[in-house]
């Protein structure tokens, strides 16, 4: 077998499941979820790591699984955003998108899906700008990120809400419209 076909067996917890697979050293993660193992909520867009949808969790982190070879995941856990739900209900930040309408073609969505889970896992309590940075990695062409950026807050309000812990503080303040007594 030539250098160019030589393939590497790859074991790795997919979504909570052990999978192995055999690939060329070049194959790209997102390939290999998309095409090998027929996960194909991660979507490519840039292909250059610039737009985020194809944000995945490796062993917790975002990471762009268009910049990450199979081969580099090897004994390493990845969730995608097929991955999130809990015991087959949406997680709070589906669920958080959901009820803010943070999609619309939903082509980023999976992207910002991870990040978010990720960032709120590490910042259950997010100010206004602490969300803006978080997602201001993945892009979206579609919302202008205000519903997406309730959407994070939502997320947050709802995690607290299933973990008993105070109200997040920040939430409902996009554009200082819940200051004024107005909806945010």
């Amino acid at each position: 077998m030539s250098e160019g076909t030589a393939r590497h067996v790859v074991t790795l917890v997919v979504n909570g499941v052990v999978r192995e697979a055999a690939v060329p050293a070049r194959r790209l993660l997102s390939d290999f979820l998309r095409h090998d193992l027929g996960l194909t909520g991660t979507h490519v867009g840039c292909e250059h790591g610039v737009c985020g949808a194809c944000t995945v969790l490796l062993d917790g982190e975002p990471v762009r699984s268009c910049l990450t070879f199979a081969v580099t995941v090897d004994g390493h856990e990845v969730t995608t955003v097929e991955g999130l739900a809990e015991d087959g209900e949406p997680s709070p930040v589906q669920r958080g998108f959901t009820e803010c309408h943070g999609l619309q073609c939903g082509f980023c969505t999976p992207g910002f899906l991870c990040t978010a889970t990720a960032f709120l896992r590490d910042n259950p309590a997010p100010t206004d700008e602490e969300v803006l940075e978080a997602v201001a990695g993945n892009l979206c062409r579609c919302t202008g990120y205000q519903n997406i950026l309730k959407a994070v807050h939502r997320a947050a309000e709802i995690q607290a809400e299933t973990r008993g812990r105070p109200e997040p503080h920040g939430y409902g303040t996009l554009g200082g419209l819940a200051d004024r007594g107005g909806r945010a």
